[in-house]
């Protein structure tokens, strides 16, 4: 059976991470664009990040240029960007894409444990967030729109 520690993925600097370095955290996945809409989440990630990371918080954001072409940069302009205008200290990843045939494996399973409403698998948005408790169980999963520290109850009970 597969589990969330099976998978590996590259870091913006690109090394490849097990997702099993992660264990006995709770994992938040966010995919995440520098040129949409939801971008000031980036700060409320981050704030979260800061406040639960010495609780047992990891936060893995997977930047991608599937919606609208909105996060067009490379690794280096991601990093760049994320660090200048949010401050972001949790890990990021190299641009991955969540949906069709090229889809990650990892998003390929967070679809499959949880998927959207009335049963949909595919991301429809960027800023979607799979919640990971720290047995590594897929728990929940929040819409774009969902603001960061909504979901900060749903973070608590993961930990």
């Amino acid at each position: 059976m597969t589990s969330i520690y099976d998978f590996t993925a590259a870091t913006l600097q690109g090394k490849a991470v097990s997702l099993s370095d992660y264990k006995g955290k709770a994992i938040l996945i966010v995919n995440t664009a520098s040129k949409c809409g939801f971008t000031p989440q980036y700060a409320g990630l981050e704030k979260l990040y800061e406040k639960l990371r010495d609780k047992g918080l990891v936060i893995l954001g997977f930047p991608c240029n599937q919606f609208g072409q909105q996060e067009p940069g490379s690794t280096q302009e991601i990093g760049a960007f994320c660090q200048m205008n949010y401050g972001v200290s949790f890990p990021m990843f190299d641009k991955i894409e969540v949906n069709g045939p090229r889809a990650h494996p990892l998003y390929e399973y967070l679809k499959s444990q949880k998927p959207g409403i009335l049963g949909t698998k595919n991301i429809k948005w960027n800023f979607t967030k799979f919640l990971v408790d720290k047995t590594g169980k897929v728990v929940a999963r929040f819409a774009p729109m969902t603001k960061p520290a909504d979901i900060e109850g749903a973070i608590a009970k993961a930990l």
